[in-house]
């Protein structure tokens, strides 16, 4: 309780009181109650950073999930051949650091010296510049997508390994397709494990920050300084010295995380029952 009080209650105790006071040439640091939140509702940047994410979230989200729930089937199902490679295979990426990963998928993506630019040299091809503006969003997704199928894949894969050997039996008895025993045993089983992934998926989607902060430096015109709220947060403390309002971003970034965290898993709940 003591550790748990020191290193979570507390650093977030002092950002709600940070964000209460605002620091002014006349006057210094005065306490302006909500005024900063008033701001942080109507800062365009703020809300640009917002909707990106959510954009970002309502796309990639999905796809990284489904792929990583037919990993886990096809992994379960027995008839994959190497099955202990491919687990470990597609899990090992989770084990690169983001900033390691960013980094490498960075490299790949470059149009003059990179991947790509080599791709269009040896063909003759023209492929889309990843670092554009219109299309750093789909490329950071991609590098994201790549860091955590595999993990998402390890939950999925340990929820099927406890269903009932006996359902299986059952099924096979009543002569059930394996796209049978696919939607009516093993989906519903690993309900529970689908809402967790999705909860911690969210979750990531709000906090994105390793991969456009690094990514910056490749692509100063496509990535700005709000480009994630989590982004926004740190440009604002570290680059524009706003602790405050810094701190009111993220408390507002911390409560909309965790009142569609939990609105996602009341309605995984429901579902359940």
């Amino acid at each position: 309780m003591a550790v748990f009080a020191l290193v979570f209650l507390a650093p977030i105790a002092y950002a709600i009181y940070l964000s209460l006071f605002q620091n002014r040439l006349i006057g210094g640091n005065a306490f302006v109650g909500l005024d900063n939140y008033q701001r942080a509702l109507s800062d365009p940047q703020l809300w640009s950073a917002i909707g990106r994410v959510a954009l970002f979230l309502v796309v990639q989200v999905p796809v990284m999930l489904g792929i990583a729930l037919v990993v886990a089937l096809a992994i379960d199902s027995g008839r994959l051949y190497g099955k202990s490679f491919f687990r470990v295979s597609i899990f090992l990426p989770y084990a690169v650091p983001a900033v390691v990963a960013t980094l490498m998928w960075g490299f790949m993506y470059g149009s003059r010296f990179g991947l790509v630019g080599n791709i269009n040299d040896a063909l003759g091809t023209s492929l889309p510049d990843p670092l554009t503006p219109s299309w750093v969003l789909a490329s950071i997704g991609n590098i994201v997508t790549w860091e955590f199928v595999g993990y998402n894949m390890l939950i999925f894969y340990a929820a099927l390994r406890v269903i009932p050997a006996s359902l299986y039996e059952a099924a096979d008895l009543d002569g059930a397709s394996q796209f049978r025993v696919i939607t009516a045993i093993k989906l519903p089983a690993i309900r529970g494990a689908l809402v967790i992934a999705t909860i911690f998926s969210i979750i990531g989607s709000f906090q994105l920050f390793n991969e456009p902060s690094i990514l910056q430096d490749l692509a100063p015109n496509a990535i700005t300084t709000y480009f994630t709220p989590n982004f926004y947060a740190y440009s604002l403390s570290f680059a524009g010295q706003q602790y405050n309002y810094s701190a009111t971003v993220a408390i507002v970034m911390g409560l909309l995380t965790m009142v569609i965290a939990y609105v996602v898993q009341l309605r995984g709940m429901r579902k359940e029952r």
